[in-house]
């Protein structure tokens, strides 16, 4: 994607200014960003998707009574009548089920495949929203269908309501606010107070980010370098010939403890397997995501390219590949093809036809698997 073209989509700044001036930074208003746009499902389609199995869907309402949410799958009698008032569906990772909704996504690739989440669709009633809240990620709002009116503002005070099914801003504090329809959106860097109130029916596309925590990346990291740790590492048993009797067994050794010391520093001693490691946390699917294996027809040398299906995450660093939770070395020609894809999600016949055999080994077992399908 070229990084120093204006985009309408970013109100005319280039992918380099506003990752400068706006990314974390302030929030960004853009009129018409995809001007004439026209949500890419209706709303039929949209229930239909929240009732099936390991799609992530939720209900929620609110009553006199205070905030209700309910988890999908969400059958059709799940859902209150469209003229009921106050009640929003959210449906996680539609860009993981709709072609049309992950090229829209593909968008927003001028910040790194690391970081890009997926693409949820909110729909609501006249009324309806999540509440004020704010978000530990960045996040662009765009308009689909409807109007939406959103209040915006650095809250200082982040007290939650107590018992709420969401986390709802308890005194929340607006400065600003807009009315969005079809084709404009907001971007909100991380912890930017907002709340979302549907004027009629409206559905919004939130693009969201990853952002991961620095303790559960590190315990991820941590489990599968142990995991993958040779023999050397992994079975290496504590043994203490010389330990004598002691009068305080609730005292942990010294030994014990410089010997789980010496474990930790063996693991991380080895920057590439941290960089692997890395790699692998960073492609790996979700756990409501899976392929349907054998389907995919093989890319035939010459006639055919290669495209990286919607649900494959494939990314790349100095010396290696990764795709979907996997890690393959990777030097030279092959390995600029391979980063190529990353880039790309797509390869053309010629630019598959300078694939070495073992690369085209590898493509044809992504393809068998359903990562990757012939262009």
């Amino acid at each position: 994607m070229p990084i120093d073209t204006p985009l309408a989509l970013l109100n005319g700044l280039t992918p380099s200014q506003f990752m400068r001036r706006h990314w974390q930074k302030k929030p960004l208003l853009i009129r018409q960003a995809i001007p004439g746009f026209q949500a890419l499902l209706d709303r039929p389609t949209l229930f239909d998707l929240s009732e099936r199995e390991g799609v992530e869907a939720r209900l929620i309402q609110q009553t006199p009574k205070g905030w209700k949410m309910r988890n999908g799958p969400l059958g059709k009698r799940a859902l209150p009548a469209v003229k009921q008032a106050n009640w929003t569906l959210l449906v996680q990772g539609v860009d993981q089920h709709v072609q049309a909704v992950h090229a829209l996504l593909q968008q927003f690739r001028f910040v790194p495949d690391a970081r890009l989440d997926d693409l949820m669709i909110s729909y609501a009633t006249d009324g309806g929203g999540v509440g004020p809240h704010f978000d530990s990620y960045d996040v662009f709002l765009l308009q689909a269908h409807g109007r939406r009116r959103w209040r915006i503002g650095k809250q200082k005070d982040l007290t939650l309501v107590e018992g709420a099914p969401l986390k709802i801003l308890q005194n929340f504090e607006p400065e600003e606010e807009f009315v969005l329809e079809p084709g404009d959106m907001l971007y909100l860097p991380p912890r930017y107070a907002h709340d979302g109130v549907a004027e009629g029916e409206c559905m919004t596309y939130s693009i969201g980010f990853r952002a991961p925590k620095r303790g559960e990346l590190a315990r991820e990291l941590l489990q599968r370098i142990a995991e993958e740790a040779d023999d050397a590492v992994g079975l290496d048993l504590y043994r203490d010939p010389q330990q004598p009797a002691v009068d305080a067994p609730g005292a942990i050794p010294a030994p014990l403890q410089g010997f789980a010391t010496d474990a930790l520093k063996e693991l991380l001693g080895d920057p590439k397997a941290l960089a692997c490691a890395l790699g692998e946390v960073l492609t790996e699917l979700k756990a409501n995501i899976w392929f349907d294996e054998g389907e995919a027809e093989l890319p035939v040398a010459g006639v055919s390219g290669l495209t990286l299906d919607r649900r494959t995450r494939m990314m790349y660093d100095a010396h290696h590949v990764f795709i979907n939770g996997e890690s393959y070395r990777a030097a030279g020609r092959d390995a600029t093809l391979m980063r190529r894809l990353a880039d790309q999600r797509s390869l053309s016949a010629k630019e598959l036809a300078r694939a070495s055999e073992g690369a085209m080994d590898l493509i044809a077992a992504w393809c068998e698997d359903g990562w990757a399908h012939a262009a």
